[in-house]
């Protein structure tokens, strides 16, 4: 076989190794109509150029490509590219420091190697979408990378948090983020609970050599919402809303409310929200337009009264 030939084969047999985990040398000659020897020969040619190719021998072994020491080329089918470019432009406008540059040089090598008619549809893509900047906190990205490795390794961090004097050590869980803010759910030894720390107001984390046995914790996401939607608030309310909590969901943002199914009712769900001003919970309440019921606190009740007064004038006054 001429070098093209076996250029072709090799990437194939790349392409392969990253469709699944593992592969006996039988089962890539049989995909690639070559003999086993040929296999051993371009397993070795994909090792000259990086890719960390293991093998195995005996019952049950086979090849498998691992993780090198290096990034090398990959293969990426069609719909991961064009997945991979929208990811990656959603990327670069992003509240990662540093992430958005790097995105858009990632972004910028796909599109000159990516098929005319795959970047056809990327820009397609990229043409409809307009991408509207909230005002969330920008994350270090170094910040981001040091805790998920600290969570993925179950060791101890430490770091100095918003104004509050003093270093905080922590058993870090899981990063969970709402899309305009990032969360690190941690065990706190010195508390002797869960808390919930803000990536944008954490400084100088660094992970420790300490490892912990990762104890049952409640459900990260669950928790999160639950901690950024009622905690930094006075007031807390419960109001009984007439619509699935399916539904009422899809439009209750995670760091204003929650919606619990109503146990007694499928029809009706209970909303949880949370704000420094009651009349602002009437108002997001209203303007859900379900029929609703004011569960607690009572004082919600006259504070949606005088505001339904308020509105009532404003709508029957005539300019003068």
């Amino acid at each position: 076989m001429n070098a093209e030939g076996t250029t072709e084969r090799v990437l194939r047999l790349l392409a392969l190794l990253q469709h699944r985990p593992a592969w006996t040398g039988a089962e890539l000659a049989a995909e690639l109509r070559v003999t086993e020897r040929s296999i051993r020969r371009d397993v070795e040619r994909l090792r000259t150029l990086g890719y960390p190719v293991h093998a195995t021998g005996g019952v049950g072994g086979g090849y498998q490509l691992g993780a090198g020491t290096r990034l090398p080329p990959l293969l990426l089918d069609d719909e991961e590219a064009i997945a991979t470019a929208v990811s990656l432009r959603l990327a670069s406008a992003g509240p990662i420091a540093g992430a958005g540059e790097a995105a858009l040089r990632a972004l910028a090598k796909l599109d000159q190697v990516m098929p005319p008619r795959l970047r056809t549809e990327v820009r397609t893509v990229h043409g409809a979408t307009e991408t509207l900047q909230g005002p969330g906190a920008q994350i270090d990205a170094e910040v981001l990378v040091t805790l998920a490795r600290a969570c993925r390794d179950a060791v101890r961090v430490r770091f100095c948090y918003a104004e509050r004097p003093g270093e905080r050590t922590v058993e870090p869980i899981r990063l969970v983020t709402t899309g305009r803010r990032w969360y690190l759910m941690a065990w706190d030894p010195q508390r002797d609970d869960w808390r919930t720390f803000r990536l944008d107001r954490m400084r100088d984390v660094h992970a420790t050599s300490w490892r912990f046995r990762p104890r049952e914790h409640p459900d990260p996401a669950a928790f999160v919402q639950r901690s950024v939607a009622e905690a930094p608030y006075r007031h807390v309310a419960r109001i009984r809303l007439h619509a699935a909590a399916a539904t009422v969901a899809e439009h209750v943002a995670p760091q204003v409310g929650r919606v619990e199914p109503d146990p007694d009712n499928a029809d009706w769900c209970i909303l949880v929200a949370a704000a420094d001003r009651l009349d602002a919970i009437a108002v997001h309440v209203a303007r859900l337009g379900f029929e609703a019921r004011i569960l607690e606190p009572p004082q919600l009740r006259t504070v949606a009264a005088d505001l339904a007064a308020s509105l009532t004038a404003l709508a029957s006054a005539h300019g003068g």
